[in-house]
């Protein structure tokens, strides 16, 4: 649980916001019911080993045969010199074998290392075998042909396995591995531990309400954190696993609750899935408008957090009855800090960068102690062991101790000398008539904003973007688009954007 904040770390604060910086900060405390994330599952499987775990394109496990299957799959991981605390990659996409395959690798005590192999390229898979040090890759038959040939054992999960129980493994440190382009160009593996997984997982708000029999929708790319949300966070509390094909839409009408980036949720239309009663957006900016869309239909979540801080460390259940749209207050047993550029506490309201304590905070880089060290500091306000975050999310406490999201520090440009936030004026252009989603990149000295949908009139969002914005704020172009590209982790793809504007290629009326 988050220790107390230390008084004598505060002494550039008034006493008033010494006092506010504790209770807006520190997330309240919450017992774990498991140290290890899945022990969560299998506790399940004994309660209701009937019940269905995972379903995709028509067929279907039962909590029972996904824990005889995975039992079986970690034997023979066991058996082939996998042990405690090494990495396993899950080289992959979504499927049945893959939900087993995750499960397999933790009850064998070690950590999972996803790649969705329709879209890693082999140099890529290559970088991450070394990187993470990973002697065993599993797979399917279907797609271990096609995986270059030095990346160590390969085993198909839908092989025969050796059957029965494996042997009781240690395990409790690193559950997975997840790989992240960072701010170097490069990916860099995150180490996410048990108890950061367990943390979050098994506590609200992260748990979301899931109880047993629930359907929840698998949408997200394997290799991004928040696949680990749909897909452990579902199977921890005993609810049922749909696993998408190619149809999004298809499969979140089918769904009780829905985890997306707002990327992906914008594909979806909410009165078409009546069933769904929860939603939670994470991974970029939410637009208020589809907040205010998805709230009217169900309990809505809006969350922040870079993999380092275990997918989310912030939460708001958004309601426009009772305020503006956040992203909320920390989770339980983390802490959040809005610190300046000398690691000084800012006055409550003044902006500044959200380092983030507590239970949320990872392992570190995987055979990366420099980068590590860069990133993840001794937290001199918990004090002792605890290391502390820094996510490059600009933040501010509103006076009833909500976060206000200003952006990220990489999204900060110069325009004419000037400092200019780059979600700030996406936002102002979503606020503008006819405009539902907008995007703001830095081309050749100048801001563009891309704007949907196409029939969108690029004269009008602008005139309204000059009544809100500095002059130097307002894009030099604005450009209708039918819809922005997406990245596979289903974030506003910012290069493809660009390459349009380097191509010349026809992409809407500029303004």
């Amino acid at each position: 649980m988050t220790a107390l904040i230390r008084p004598s770390s505060l002494q550039g604060l008034t006493a008033a916001d010494r006092v506010l910086f504790q209770r807006f900060g520190t997330g309240k405390a919450a017992g774990v019911p498991f140290r290890r994330i899945h022990d969560a599952v299998l506790a399940q499987a004994r309660a209701r080993p009937d019940a269905p775990a995972v379903m995709h394109l028509g067929a279907s496990l039962t909590y029972a045969e996904l824990d005889r299957r995975s039992a079986s799959l970690a034997a023979s991981l066991i058996g082939l010199g996998v042990r405690p605390g090494q990495h396993v990659g899950l080289f992959l996409t979504r499927s049945i074998p893959m939900v087993v395959g995750i499960l397999a690798v933790l009850r064998a005590g070690a950590a999972y290392v996803p790649q969705d192999v329709r879209i890693a390229p082999a140099r890529q898979l290559r970088q991450i075998v070394r990187s993470a040090g990973i002697e065993v890759v599993l797979t399917t038959r279907e797609h271990s042909a096609a995986l270059p040939a030095d990346l160590g054992r390969v085993v198909a999960i839908d092989d025969e396995h050796a059957h029965g129980d494996p042997p009781a493994a240690a395990g409790g440190g690193t559950a997975m591995v997840i790989f992240t382009s960072g701010t170097t160009g490069r990916p860099n593996g995150v180490q996410v531990t048990h108890a950061n997984l367990a943390n979050v997982l098994l506590t609200a708000p992260g748990s979301l309400g899931i109880r047993p029999g629930d359907r929840v929708a698998q949408l997200l790319n394997i290799a991004f954190d928040m696949a680990a949300w749909e897909i452990l966070g579902t199977l921890a509390h005993g609810g049922c696993l749909l696993i998408r094909g190619r149809d999004i839409e298809e499969t979140a009408r089918a769904a009780d609750v829905v985890i997306a980036t707002p990327g992906v949720l914008s594909t979806v239309d909410p009165q078409a899935c009546p069933r769904v009663r929860t939603v939670a957006v994470a991974g970029e900016r939410c637009p208020a408008a589809l907040a205010d869309a998805w709230s009217r239909r169900a309990r809505f979540h809006n969350a922040c957090g870079p993999t380092e801080v275990t997918i989310v460390n912030t939460v708001q259940r958004y309601d426009p009855r009772r305020g503006p749209l956040t992203i909320g207050r920390p989770v339980p047993n983390t802490t959040v800090y809005v610190l300046d550029d000398e690691l000084r506490p800012c006055p409550i309201g003044q902006a500044g960068e959200m380092w983030a304590g507590g239970a949320c905070v990872t392992a570190g880089y995987a055979g990366d102690d420099v980068l590590t060290a860069e990133r993840y500091r001794p937290d001199p306000f918990l004090g002792g062991p605890h290391r502390m975050f820094r996510t490059r999310d600009l933040v501010r406490w509103t006076a009833d101790g909500q976060l206000e999201h200003h952006g990220r520090t990489d999204d900060q440009v110069k325009v004419r000398g000037f400092r200019v936030e780059l979600d700030a004026v996406t936002a102002t252009l979503e606020r503008a008539p006819g405009c539902d989603r907008a995007a703001t990149l830095l081309y050749e000295g100048g801001l563009v904003g891309f704007v949907t949908p196409s029939t969108a009139e690029p004269e009008l969002i602008r005139r309204s973007a000059e009544a809100a914005l500095p002059y130097y704020s307002v894009p030099a172009m604005i450009v209708p688009v039918e819809g922005l590209p997406l990245t596979e982790r289903g974030k506003v793809d910012r290069r493809a954007l660009l390459s349009r504007l380097d191509s010349r290629e026809p992409a809407g009326t500029v303004a």
